[in-house]
């Protein structure tokens, strides 16, 4: 785990309250020169901690009005495979590496039920693909990618 401080966490919460703000608003908020501010950052970043930065996207005003989270059953042997062609779709927000009754849940958006219904047949038509089982989200109570530090 790398060594980080609360100078260090508090530049990361700024960060993730908007990572457009200035090295100057981001000293002012923590309480340290920007110099400071420009040089942890330029650490955490080697450290692999601040990987990149990235818009948050409202999904529904892009026409994405479809969540669904899909359980993979697969063989084995082939499970870093199909992980790897699954996060190559552009639908795909997530692909995890699961215990217990799937192998990979996958996240993915889609604009209608037809393109959900294609990409769940393409899954399907995967090689090494036993089954999959598909949940549709109803109402999005949170979703982040944030936790409090």
């Amino acid at each position: 785990m790398a060594k980080i401080d609360e100078v260090d966490l508090g530049i990361l919460r700024e960060l993730q309250e908007d990572a457009r703000k200035s090295l100057k608003e981001i000293a002012e908020k923590v309480g340290v020169a920007e110099g400071t501010v420009y040089n942890r950052m330029n650490k955490m970043k080697n450290l692999g901690i601040i990987k990149k930065f990235i818009p948050v996207l409202d999904y529904h005003t892009l026409g994405y009005d479809i969540t669904a989270i899909i359980g993979i059953t697969a063989e084995g042997g082939q499970i870093v495979e199909i992980e790897e062609e699954i996060a190559k779709e552009k639908n795909v927000t997530a692909v995890y590496d699961v215990t217990g009754d799937f192998d990979i849940l996958v996240v993915a958006k889609f604009e209608n039920r037809e393109k959900l219904n294609e990409f769940v047949k393409k899954l399907l038509s995967m090689k090494s693909v036993k089954k999959t089982y598909t949940m549709l989200v109803l109402n999005v109570v949170k979703e982040s990618h944030l936790i409090e530090l």
